[in-house]
């Protein structure tokens, strides 16, 4: 019975009650649809540090002071290959460990060639990126220990210089260096820097060593960690390690740094998480305001029926149901809003994935908070007009014009 009055009092004004949950429809909406590119965002940036590898840490060589500057990581040559066997070997929180040599190289097939980046590596390098392959196999220990001019390819190296045509068993060139391409590796996608990990060439790093940079040290060392609770076991038991085979003393600096990929993943999902919240936030200033909206009219209204609330008492209406009548009016509007809003919201994160290509997902939780809400809004925001109702006098109302 009430609701059914609710409703009829709503629909003889049905302007004024859509303008009224304007605010609501827009507040959910807008709720819905920025928590969801938040949501989207958290989500890419987990998908891309997941591509870079699991549990992973990279060992780079130390700074280096020269003429009283101070050089970055990478100052100084202090790694080598037999720095990565002894981690493998002798750190029980490590599960594998490759050398890496990494240079941007001019690469010909055929007529064709394309500017990628050219990184030596071991076997394990594989399993510490998680790397799947799309073809034929990847650099095995035999490739290694001969220096052998193989290579394994990416997708978008493929798609550049091969297209259609079958890569494996066909022949690269490399600084005029034939290698055979062995294998095709499998999509990865671009990094949280937006670098495209398909365009690389992975080969031994003994034949990057010898054959392309003519050095003996290797440019960085990447380990995983046998679980993601070790890592941070592992860095200290490879810091340790490393300072004892450098002969480093207690009172000197360490010659390498490590850095952590987990760290680095933690503080970007911080900061998408912050971002998701930040977002949110503002979009629910919309839904007080549509709150205050409703409340401006639930008193419009109280004070264009106050006669009618004062015949409704002189017939026996009582206080509470008054107040009922008018909290339910404020309820359905506000409740009817969320609904078109949570609607508006979800095609408009369907929109942007579509047409604008942002990442977005929809969280049912925040659909079901964001309703909740806007009905706790309605309550909240229609309680004061509805006691003003229920408080009038039944004598003055029924002299009101």
């Amino acid at each position: 019975m009430t609701l059914r009055i609710a409703l009829r009092a709503l629909a003889r004004n049905k302007l004024r009650s859509f303008l009224t949950m304007l605010g609501i429809i827009i507040g959910v909406g807008a709720v819905i649809a920025m928590v969801a590119i938040g949501e989207g965002a958290k989500a890419t940036i987990r998908s891309q540090i997941a591509s870079l590898g699991t549990n992973v840490l990279i060992v780079l060589p130390g700074t280096a002071t020269q003429g009283g500057v101070r050089m970055g990581a990478g100052g100084v040559t202090t790694l080598t290959d037999g720095d990565a066997k002894a981690i493998i070997n002798e750190v029980r929180a490590v599960a594998f460990a490759s050398p890496a040599i990494r240079r941007p190289e001019q690469v010909v097939a055929g007529n064709l060639n394309w500017g990628t980046l050219v990184q030596g590596v071991a076997p394990e390098f594989q399993h510490i990126r998680d790397w799947s392959l799309a073809a034929g196999r990847f650099v095995h220990d035999g490739d290694v220990d001969s220096a052998a001019k193989v290579a394994v390819i990416g997708q978008t190296v493929v798609d550049k210089l091969f297209g259609n045509d079958e890569p494996v068993d066909a022949v690269i060139r490399i600084r005029n260096i034939p290698f055979r391409v062995v294998g095709v590796l499998g999509p990865k996608g671009q990094t949280s820097q937006g670098s495209d990990q398909d365009d690389t060439i992975l080969i031994p790093y003994t034949t990057s060593q010898k054959r392309l940079m003519r050095i003996t040290h290797v440019q960085s060392i990447v380990v995983s960690a046998v679980s993601a609770d070790r890592v941070q076991e592992a860095q200290e038991q490879i810091t340790a390690l490393l300072r004892q085979r450098h002969r480093i003393g207690p009172d000197r600096e360490d010659d390498f740094s490590i850095r952590n990929l987990s760290d680095i993943a933690e503080a970007a999902s911080t900061s998408a998480r912050v971002m998701a919240v930040l977002l949110g936030s503002v979009a629910s200033i919309s839904l007080l305001v549509g709150g205050i909206g409703i409340m401006n009219i639930m008193l419009v209204s109280v004070t264009e029926r106050t006669r009618e609330i004062g015949i409704r008492m002189a017939v026996g209406a009582r206080s509470h149901d008054i107040m009922l009548q008018f909290l339910v009016e404020a309820l359905v509007m506000a409740a009817t809003g969320g609904i078109i809003g949570i609607l508006l919201g979800i095609g408009s994160s369907e929109i942007l994935n579509q047409w604008a290509k942002w990442p977005t997902q929809i969280s049912p939780a925040i659909v079901a908070v964001a309703f909740l809400f806007s009905g706790a809004v309605g309550v909240f925001f229609g309680f004061y007009p509805a006691k003003k109702a229920a408080n009038l006098d039944p004598i003055e109302a029924l002299r009101y014009e």
